[in-house]
């Protein structure tokens, strides 16, 4: 019996963890996204930034996006803007970009 209780609060801990990881996540990228989306706005003009966004968001490490994400409180250097367009110039950023310049077309 006190195995299973064991095993029930374990479960309950780690699954209170997950939910809390999840949502630190959520914040970090939000925060992240709104960077990236004034970078991509600041450097191509006319641009939809909101799909080059979400490609160099989702090529971006967690380590990038949590510094990215840091820009938001301190303000967006010339060091975060670079590794935003560093990430922008990977081959998984590139690829997204460009399906979605794409669909843009309606193509």
């Amino acid at each position: 019996m006190r195995a299973v209780l064991s095993l029930v609060a374990m479960t309950l801990t780690l699954t209170a963890c997950s939910a809390a990881n999840d949502a630190a996540d959520t914040l970090a990228r939000d925060r992240a996204k709104s960077v990236v989306n004034g970078v991509v706005t600041d450097r191509f003009p006319g641009v939809n930034a909101a799909p080059v966004t979400d490609c160099i968001i989702d090529a971006a490490s967690a380590g990038e996006i949590i510094s990215i994400a840091g820009a938001s409180v301190t303000g967006v250097t010339p060091s975060v803007a670079e590794d935003v367009l560093t990430i922008a110039q990977r081959p998984e950023a590139v690829k997204c970009i460009a399906q979605n310049s794409i669909s843009l077309l309606g193509v």
